[in-house]
């Protein structure tokens, strides 16, 4: 977007040799956590429903510039994210015009059965592509896992300020929690890494579990939801001024352009449209222990207006079935247009609390970004002084106002 403080570019095929990401805009003397960068990109590999890909891989992050003992030095960052599979596809992806001598693996043919609901064919139209392979290796969701990395440096750039973020899964195909069962933050960061599908209630994810098990039973796929939850966020992120500049907006592109994701709701989402007004909009209240007025609900999702209103942030992502099914659907052979089953690679059945993963990081991306836009400087310390002064000018403005009881 333009006029964003931070920006990333990614580059990589699935089964590539490596993931690069390139991240532009890190302030200088942020203190660089490994083990939480690479943590975060293990998690991205959990959950339930995922395919042998996951027990081939183990993600780590080499950072190859942009860092020095420790400390980010505000230049541009790159990581990169080595492929381990790519010894079993040197014969297939080499990048010379032959295979070079020694290439490992088996070649693999053209795949020209394009499968519905996948880039497979839109992509071969738009670039011309005989083998749809030049399409899905770039389409494919291994990509998430540069976006991955990249969320991680937000998010640490969050966590300076007292910004954190969780998620939990909420529907599996047609089992989901009771609604109107809101689920706290410190729910959603409690979930431990360990649980199969990080839902909150253990009877609905055993029933999530028997859901997937069925589909994988079928030769189907399962989509559903999940929500990220932001805490911490101070009011004033975003704008209402321009439409490129509302938060909600920037948010919920950051989601839609995740694999898979069709819709998007901030808040309560879609419910807003079956609710008279009286039972949407978050009442404000006198302060209780800020000089700040209270919500008492807070089904806006922290946002009015395009901007932050100190409420949690709260975004819900509404991810469809995976698009490669074990018994594939109808398609054609481009090379022929006759009838033929859509092709089959290797895939999951269900990567909803994958996605969920993704999606904290593009939230915290964005997140960062419009934080970086208000308080912005070169250094962390100096991006510390513009916060701590503007968060000291709201609390003066609002302090003394309050009605004696």
């Amino acid at each position: 977007m333009a006029g964003s403080m931070l920006r990333f570019l990614t580059a990589g095929e699935s089964h590539g040799q490596a993931l690069v990401v390139t991240i532009d805009g890190v302030p200088a003397g942020l203190p660089l956590d490994f083990d939480a960068l690479n943590a975060q990109l293990r998690r991205r590999q959990g959950g339930y429903g995922r395919g042998r890909r996951m027990a081939i891989e183990s993600d780590r992050a080499e950072v190859l510039a942009g860092v020095r003992h420790g400390r980010t030095t505000g230049a541009p960052i790159a990581l990169l994210i080595r492929n381990r599979d790519w010894v079993n596809w040197q014969q297939t992806m080499y990048v010379e015009a032959e295979a070079p001598e020694g290439a490992t693996g088996a070649r693999r043919p053209d795949v020209t059965r394009p499968r519905p609901g996948h880039a497979d064919l839109a992509g071969a139209i738009k670039y011309g592509h005989e083998d749809v392979r030049d399409v899905l290796e770039r389409a494919s969701a291994r990509e998430t896992a540069a976006r991955v990395a990249a969320g991680s440096l937000a998010r640490q750039i969050l966590a300076q300020f007292g910004i954190r973020i969780a998620s939990h899964v909420s529907v599996i195909g047609d089992v989901m929690l009771p609604l109107g069962r809101a689920v706290a933050f410190a729910e959603a960061a409690a979930l431990t890494e360990d649980a199969p599908l990080r839902c909150v209630d253990a009877e609905v994810q055993q029933r999530m579990i028997a859901a997937i098990d069925a589909a994988r039973e079928a030769g189907d796929t399962l989509g559903g939801v999940f929500e990220i939850i932001a805490t911490g966020i101070p009011p004033g992120l975003g704008s209402y001024v321009q439409w490129d500049r509302k938060l909600d907006g920037r948010l919920g592109q950051a989601l839609m352009c995740i694999h898979a994701i069709k819709a998007v709701g901030i808040g309560i989402g879609p419910e807003v449209a079956v609710r008279p007004g009286s039972r949407v909009h978050d009442e404000i209240m006198p302060p209780l222990e800020t000089p700040l007025p209270v919500r008492p609900t807070n089904n806006a999702g922290g946002l009015e207006g395009g901007v932050t209103n100190g409420e949690d942030v709260r975004v819900v992502g509404f991810m469809k079935p995976i698009s490669t099914l074990m018994k594939p659907l109808r398609s054609v052979d481009l090379t022929t247009m006759a009838s033929s089953p859509a092709a089959i690679e290797r895939s999951d059945v269900c990567a909803v609390p994958a996605a969920a993963v993704v999606g904290e990081a593009m939230v915290a991306f964005v997140l960062a970004d419009a934080f970086l836009e208000k308080f912005g400087g070169d250094s962390i310390e100096e991006i510390r002084g513009h916060y701590e002064v503007t968060a000291d000018q709201v609390r003066r403005r609002f302090a003394g106002r309050a009605t004696p009881a």
